[in-house]
This record gives structure tokens, C-alpha cells and sequence, in this order.
């Protein structure tokens, strides 16, 4: 089974805005696998507040409004959504036959991560992480500042 490194662990909790959060929820339970914990909906449908579950990740989400942009309104997104999964490659495919746009399949990268890039039909972009490297932050440090230069980074 795949850990999340420690720092991780107890990360903030995006809330994310999106203009039909309904309909964005039914997309990440089918190309993510999210999970719904809770709804509080208006009676026309729109979403207050909701909070979806992917693997052990909890994400809040409404319809925007209320002073939040959505990247539609916005005219993009200056957040990226990373989350630890178990298995990003699986995760990938499943996403991408759903509807998501890839930004980048699955790539290992000098960090200690297998990595893949989606956008979803909402506007907002997910980065996927499955870990196969325990790194330290000096030694992720260390390769990418390697890859900066123009070096391939070495293994440490």
C-alpha cells in the first residue's frame, strides 16, 4: 500500500468552487472515485456546502458565489488540487475515459513521485500523486535544483 509522506498528512482543506457543483460531484465519483460525505443543498439544487472523499482526502465543495470564483467566471484557475492515491496510473485512465483533460500522464518524477495532470470539465487542475520514493525535502531539494541546472538529477 502506498503512504503519504508525513508532511502531508494533515494538509489544508481546499474548498473548491465550481459553477454545477452537482453535476462536478457526479464527474469526480466517476473519474476519481470520490465519495460524497455530506451535501447541504438549496431547493433549486444549487450546493451550498459538500464534501467529497478521494481515498483519504477530503476536498469542500459549493456552487460559486458569495465573493468566490469559479474558473469559469474567473477565466482560469490559480490552484492546483493535489492528492495522494493509491495507484495514479489506474486513477489516470479512469479519469480520462470519464472526461478529464490530460496534462500530463503518468511521469515519475525527480521528487519521489509518479505524477499525472488533469483538468476537469470545470476548470479546475488535479495533480495525482502515487509515491515511490521516500524522499527528504533536502534531497527533493537537491534534484531539483540538479534538474534546474541542466544536470540529470542523481540518486542520493
Amino acid at each position: 500500500m502506498a503512504t503519504i509522506p508525513g508532511r502531508y498528512r494533515y494538509a489544508a482543506v481546499p474548498h473548491i468552487m465550481i459553477d454545477g457543483a452537482a453535476e462536478a460531484m457526479a464527474f469526480y465519483e466517476a473519474a476519481f472515485g470520490a465519495e460524497e460525505v455530506m451535501r447541504i443543498a438549496h431547493p433549486d439544487g444549487r450546493v451550498l456546502h459538500a464534501e467529497i472523499r478521494i481515498q483519504d482526502s477530503v476536498l469542500m465543495v459549493g456552487d460559486g458565489g458569495g465573493g468566490f470564483l469559479t474558473p469559469r467566471t474567473a477565466g482560469g484557475t490559480t490552484v492546483g488540487l493535489h492528492v495522494y492515491v493509491e495507484d495514479v496510473d489506474t486513477l489516470y485512465r479512469r479519469a480520462v475515459a470519464a472526461g478529464a483533460e490530460s496534462l500530463q500522464p503518468p511521469t515519475d518524477m525527480f521528487y519521489g513521485d509518479r505524477t499525472v495532470m488533469l483538468r476537469d470539465p470545470f476548470g479546475h487542475v488535479w495533480v495525482f500523486l502515487t509515491q515511490v520514493e521516500d524522499l527528504s525535502p533536502e534531497e527533493v531539494a537537491r534534484r531539483g535544483n540538479e534538474l534546474l541546472r541542466g544536470q540529470a538529477p542523481s540518486a542520493g
